[in-house]
């Protein structure tokens, strides 16, 4: 009688889900305590938007790099170095003292960082067999999502005890925590890990569809050839343009606009997040019953159009009703819908990249990381030119509907096979 396959992948994706959510610590706190940085470092709101940005943007610059060296080295080493950098980084931010110091921080911070979630694409495409991969990409990103959700509320309070910069300087421990664990237990082929049983590793290996190594030029060329590629970065632009809002602006958005406060602020602050985790693990689930029913196109397009769909349906009545709490609810609801397609977005990435799914994923999200650049400062220029914070949330819900319509041009079923 054979026997049953053992459960180690699912400890890779606790650990995956876990450095997901160590990584959006510092994204978050930082919205959440940029009052207090640019009360101390004398910062406009222009130039907190550009310290937003300059991460952004050193990460879409380094994102394609630093996959194209996961794919050639494996990740354990690479992401134990992405979070010990984090961590040395999230002090550093402690220390700036003007607005170059703590632009450049950010910056090299950036840099630093970039791959993380390609990374974990990657490690996903070695260790998930393909059925089980859009429920595992769900509870990757609802763990980032879950921790960003709780994070302004844990912020608000450790701004209590210690000043902001103490804030930094606690949460960096936790990432070197995080690295050391993973180097020291994770291997890059399931064939390699103590842990892995025969049976699982033939599991593994048998579905998770990956095809004959190539060399590294026909690789390359077989990544800008992707078919689907282009539509898959540009609804990615609008998911990651949507979510730098809710991490950076937000906040200001509820005070300013809708005269939120204290509790409720941090309430409406974090919901998006809180209902995204939500989003995130139903969306890979519904992606993956679907598809076996009704296979990969009907699905994963399925969801990636509904969901976009409705969410610049959603977002757009959020501005026009006078209620605030109303308001923050339609907003979260909105985002939360447009991370129910990041399953989809991912599993198609990965699918369609196979031993190329770290770069296609970073391509994929570097489109992302260009969207994240301008989504601070558009919304800066919008509010200071024509003076409403209504103005930038209206052209989100355009971008949600461009979203939905490239959802109609992407075929996830042309997957790379053994």
């Amino acid at each position: 009688m054979p026997l049953a396959p053992g459960r180690a992948r699912y400890l890779v994706v606790a650990g995956a889900v876990a450095m997901a959510g160590v990584t959006y610590l510092d994204r978050v706190s930082i919205s959440v305590l940029a009052p207090s940085i640019m009360r101390d470092l004398r910062l406009t709101q222009i130039q907190m938007s550009y310290v937003f940005s300059a991460f952004t943007l050193a990460y879409a610059l380094f994102e394609i790099p630093t996959a194209w060296w996961a794919d050639r080295i494996g990740c354990r080493r690479v992401l134990a170095r992405i979070v010990v950098w984090w961590s040395g980084f999230t002090m550093l931010t402690a220390a700036a003292f003007s607005y170059p110091t703590l632009l450049s921080v950010r910056f090299l911070f950036g840099c630093g960082e970039a791959g993380a979630w390609p990374c974990a694409a990657r490690v996903f495409s070695r260790w998930i067999p393909v059925r089980e991969r859009g429920r595992v990409q769900g509870v990757f990103f609802a763990g980032a999502h879950l921790a960003g959700g709780l994070t302004p509320g844990l912020v608000a309070w450790m701004a209590t005890l210690v000043p902001w910069r103490g804030v930094f300087v606690l949460l960096g421990f936790l990432g070197l925590a995080w690295a050391a664990l993973w180097y020291l237990w994770f291997r890059d082929e399931p064939r390699e890990h103590a842990a892995v049983s025969p049976a699982e590793r033939d599991l593994i290996e048998r579905e998770r569809g990956l095809p004959v190594e190539h060399g590294r030029h026909e690789a390359w060329r077989e990544v800008w050839a992707t078919r689907s590629l282009l539509p898959l970065c540009l609804q990615y632009f609008a998911n990651t343009y949507g979510f730098y809002f809710f991490i950076t602006w937000l906040p200001t958005y509820l005070t300013e606009a809708r005269g939120l406060r204290t509790a409720e602020l941090a309430l409406f602050s974090g919901l998006p997040l809180l209902l995204s985790a939500i989003a995130d693990v139903t969306g890979g689930m519904t992606g993956d019953a679907l598809s076996r029913r009704f296979g990969l196109r009907i699905a994963y397009a399925g969801v990636g159009a509904g969901a976009y769909l409705l969410a610049a349906a959603l977002m757009l009545a959020g501005t026009l009703t006078p209620n605030a709490r109303i308001a923050g609810v339609l907003i979260a609801v909105a985002g939360a819908l447009s991370m129910f397609t990041l399953a989809a977005s991912w599993a198609t990435a990965v699918g369609l990249g196979g031993r190329n799914a770290a770069v296609v994923s970073a391509v994929m999200n570097s489109s992302g990381q260009v969207g994240g650049i301008l989504s601070p400062i558009v919304l800066a220029f919008l509010v200071g030119r024509f003076g409403s914070w209504n103005l930038p949330l209206h052209v989100l819900s355009g971008l949600y509907l461009m979203a939905f319509l490239c959802w109609l041009f992407i075929h996830p079923e042309a997957q790379k096979a053994e």
